[in-house]
């Protein structure tokens, strides 16, 4: 079976997009009517913007559901999902490719997220690290042994778990995952703590928006971040996606699932090519690839 998948914030560089801008009619399309909604030309910022510029939450998840979404739509033929996926950000992706959601409110719900994440940002000084080469459970049992807020925030790959909280804390974590033998405690280059409890402010916001917007029942079914399993009622899809601005990114117990319920290949639609090797860390026997030209 056919899935797709749809990468999150950090996948973005500049010059994202141009080329389907460029030579794709439909893209052009797309990528102009984005420029109406937002109010505000972001493909300016995609195509020739800072790293700075685009290093914005405000802008970087928008830009990036942008190339993600659009990239797929352009396959024409070739874009036949059976089951899709994405990763954080990248869930809204999954769900218009799923037929969950239009276009237009897959936009309009991810820039809604991406300002109210901001503002929660700058409320609480935060921040994320990638712990490498140490058990969950290790990870999980240091997490909870660290006071301030201190938690798993994505479960990438065996051996590849993100954490999130506050800079004291996630110094603290860093040290402790090293000495207890971890290849390494890399702090993220992000604008706060995703997937963690100081993501709350965001909640109130972006629960409005997500209850405002209409989610169809998908032609396939989508796979949420919240718990890895497969999802076609709107009702529970909604509530989902509530909760994972706040809740883990279980990545690997995601795949595993699509795997186990007849995943075979699958497709990154977006930019860069994280996904696919964490999926062949998660399952070598499974075909990855991605499109992003």
């Amino acid at each position: 079976m056919k899935a797709f998948v749809f990468p999150g914030q950090g996948a973005q560089f500049v010059g994202m997009g141009k080329d389907l801008y460029d030579n794709v009619p439909l893209a052009k399309e797309l990528f102009e009517k984005a420029n109406d909604i937002l109010g505000y030309c972001i493909t300016d910022i995609m195509f020739s913007g800072t790293d700075e510029d685009l290093r914005q939450t405000k802008v970087t998840q928008p830009a990036v559901y942008l190339h993600s979404i659009i990239s797929a739509l352009c396959m024409g033929d070739d874009f036949k999902p059976e089951m899709t996926a994405g990763h954080s950000l990248g869930e809204f992706s999954a769900l218009v490719a799923a037929g969950a959601l239009s276009f237009e409110d897959g936009l309009r719900l991810v820039f809604a997220r991406a300002v109210a994440m901001q503002k929660a940002c700058e409320l609480n000084p935060s921040t994320m690290a990638a712990i490498i080469a140490l058990p969950d459970e290790k990870v999980e049992a240091i997490c909870q042994s660290i006071e301030g807020v201190c938690i798993p925030a994505n479960y990438n790959c065996p051996g590849q778990v993100v954490i999130s909280g506050t800079n004291e804390a996630i110094a603290e974590a860093c040290e402790k995952m090293k000495a207890a033998g971890a290849k390494r405690a890399l702090p993220l280059k992000v604008g706060g703590a995703f997937h963690s409890p100081l993501m709350d402010p965001a909640k109130v916001e972006l629960e409005a928006a997500i209850k405002a917007t209409t989610i169809q029942t998908p032609k396939c079914p989508v796979y949420q971040n919240v718990d890895g399993k497969q999802h076609t009622d709107p009702a529970e899809i909604k509530v989902n996606l509530i909760a994972q601005l706040t809740a883990s990114v279980r990545w690997t117990q995601t795949i595993q699932n699509m795997v186990a319920d007849g995943a075979t290949d699958f497709t990154e639609c977006g930019p860069g090519k994280v996904l696919q090797g964490l999926i062949r860390k998660i399952d070598a026997s499974v075909t990855a690839h991605s499109i992003e030209k």
